[in-house]
């Protein structure tokens, strides 16, 4: 087996009540996570996850996702009120930055705000 990370992964520290260090995940591979008391340990053990989480997969002849197949393509639509629409159209113009640009800075700074309160 791989001794490396090949797939996109996750780290977060662990509140106390989760039992503290730090907990790693690959989004790419269900259910594949691990854990360590340091951010290196948790990603030795992660490593050892990956490769075995891809082992039994392959022992079982279980398809094994590419890497990076599961991040979000960074497109979406959504379909508006024409007001809003119109509101947003308003806004970007007095701005003067695109559409996109404004929703975007909008969505971010309130998920900050959401984050941030956690």
């Amino acid at each position: 087996m791989d001794e490396q990370l090949k797939y996109p992964f996750e780290i977060r520290h662990l509140s106390e009540e989760e039992g503290g260090g730090y907990l790693i995940s690959f989004p790419d591979l269900p259910g594949c996570i691990s854990d360590g008391d340091t951010i290196e340990e948790t990603i030795k053990n992660g490593i050892d996850a990956m490769n075995s989480w891809i082992g039994t997969a392959k022992e079982f002849n279980d398809a094994v996702p590419e890497p990076g197949s599961s991040q979000a393509s960074g497109r979406f639509v959504q379909r508006l009120p024409k007001s809003l629409h119109a509101r947003l159209s308003t806004r970007a113009k007095q701005e003067g930055v695109s559409m996109n640009a404004l929703v975007t800075s909008i969505i971010a700074e309130s998920l900050g705000k959401k984050e941030a309160h956690r």
